[in-house]
């Protein structure tokens, strides 16, 4: 899984890897890895999930909107399905905690203030 993210990456890209405490996070060869690709690891301190809350939010959104109950047949299905679903969170999806905006909306709304 990392050799394809490393093979991905554009050059000077500096991207934040959130995940859980699994012990898969945890290895030093994995946090080396990272490093080697300057990759920010984000990690959930041990019993407190709010650091890492966002994250957590949006993954049990997707899966209950997306995920749940579908058959993919191909793994591209499910990419073309996660890419539109991405696009449908950020572009068409109107949320209460931002202020009834989306989120594309808000953020350019908030750089305005």
């Amino acid at each position: 899984m990392l050799q394809g993210l490393f093979d991905k990456l554009p050059k000077g890209a500096r991207p934040i890897l959130h995940s859980d405490q699994g012990w898969q996070y945890q290895m030093k060869e994995f946090q080396r890895q990272l490093k080697e690709h300057h990759i920010i690891q984000s990690m959930s301190r041990k019993g407190n999930c709010l650091d890492n809350s966002v994250m957590e939010n949006f993954f049990g959104r997707l899966k209950v909107e997306m995920f749940y109950g579908e058959k993919f047949e191909t793994v591209d299905e499910f990419v073309h399905c996660l890419k539109e679903y991405i696009h449908y969170w950020n572009n068409e999806r109107i949320s209460l905690a931002l202020n009834g905006m989306i989120p594309v909306q808000y953020r350019t709304h908030s750089q305005t203030i």
